[in-house]
């Protein structure tokens, strides 16, 4: 999910798309997408609207994952209905979400190898990469979700503090999406429906993620890669 406009990360989006900020020497995309690729991620398709020439100019130069573009310059569709967008060039199958700004470090075994393991068709909708709140560099919210310990996940309800939050990161069914309208809507309702169901799991980093979402979040990212590789 590439497609957003990145006001958080201004001035630097005035003339860049917040995928293209560089952390670490690198553009964000590429971090994710260089993960994807080491899990065994063949094709990825990337949504694209604020300064799209831009970013398919630098995608260009990318061979691994294979990359496909679902253009959204006319309309920007929020996250559900980008995703929505984007399922004929998805296939059948279950696939990864991933945004742009997703960052982490992985722990003892990459997790998005540990989300395909993961993954059971039969008892999940959904099943999102969460992180500590406790851990997370750059995070100063009151988490998302409460998990059990099957990995059912619940809202944190209003007023109060959970552990873990949501780190840009899931596999998602594809039926999922059946119903769904044309436009612009969040995957928070999508999150919601599966909730509803029992059918939203969660499975937690064990490495260190950084919510790389201000100017400022850059060098906090930067000196937790530092510390990490010393």
């Amino acid at each position: 999910l590439a497609a957003g406009l990145g006001k958080r990360m201004r001035p630097l989006t005035d003339t860049l798309p917040k995928p293209l900020v560089e952390v670490d020497g690198r553009a964000l995309i590429d971090h994710v997408l260089d993960k994807a690729a080491q899990a065994g991620v063949m094709q990825a398709v990337v949504n694209v609207h604020h300064l799209a020439d831009k970013l398919e100019a630098h995608l260009a130069a990318r061979r691994e994952p294979e990359i496909r573009i679902s253009d959204e310059r006319g309309l920007l569709l929020e996250t559900g209905g980008g995703v929505r967008r984007a399922l004929p060039l998805l296939g059948d199958g279950p696939f990864f979400v991933l945004n742009s700004d997703s960052f982490w470090i992985d722990g003892a075994r990459p997790m998005l190898s540990r989300m395909a393991e993961a993954w059971d068709g039969k008892k999940m909708d959904v099943l999102l990469a969460l992180a500590s709140t406790a851990t997370a560099t750059g995070y100063d919210g009151r988490g998302d979700f409460l998990m059990d310990a099957e990995g059912h996940l619940s809202r944190r309800p209003a007023g109060e503090v959970a552990a873990f939050a949501y780190m840009g990161v899931a596999i998602m069914a594809p039926a999922l999406f059946a119903g769904t309208p044309e436009g612009t809507f969040s995957l928070n309702v999508l999150f919601d429906a599966a909730i509803e169901r029992e059918r939203l799991f969660g499975l937690r980093l064990d490495g260190r993620w950084m919510h790389v979402g201000t100017p400022q979040a850059i060098g906090e990212a930067e000196t937790a890669i530092a510390d990490s590789t010393a």
